[in-house]
């Protein structure tokens, strides 16, 4: 799936009169047409945890602490965070044996984050530096729907 229709396709059904639930719920709709993936969603930020937000896949962690897994470290670290072998990423919170690696991309406004973009694939290397760019693309334009 072109990248490029990928974030155009979030762009237009994005509306600021809508909930949030309901804007992510169809960004992760969107998202799950990117190729090569098994899951993809969001963590959304309540205090020092990430609750599991909408996605597309099988059923997830719902509550990961600040610094824990993929998703926490992003979070605690401020970064988005590529990981080839999901097996070598230490403290890797396994929600799903069939992942092999992941993305996780921190939403920021301000200088909080208030929830990370995090995609998983079933194939080892997966994520590239386009998709990285892609991700944080989406971010920055959705952190303009939180609250």
């Amino acid at each position: 799936m072109n990248k490029n229709y990928i974030f155009s396709q979030i762009k237009s059904i994005l509306n600021k009169d809508l909930p949030l639930i309901s804007n992510l719920s169809n960004a992760s709709a969107v998202l799950n047409q990117l190729e090569n993936i098994n899951w993809c969603g969001f963590y959304l930020v309540k205090g020092d945890k990430l609750f599991l937000g909408p996605f597309q896949g099988e059923p997830a962690c719902t509550v990961i602490p600040f610094g824990k897994g993929v998703c926490g470290t992003a979070f605690k670290e401020k970064r988005t965070i590529i990981v080839k072998d999901v097996s070598k990423f230490e403290g890797h919170i396994a929600c799903s044996a069939k992942s092999k690696s992941e993305i996780v991309v921190p939403i920021i406004k301000g200088n909080n984050v208030i929830g990370v973009i995090d995609v998983d694939s079933p194939v080892l290397d997966r994520f590239s530096d386009e998709d990285k760019a892609l991700l944080e693309e989406i971010a920055d334009l959705l952190r303009e729907f939180f609250d």
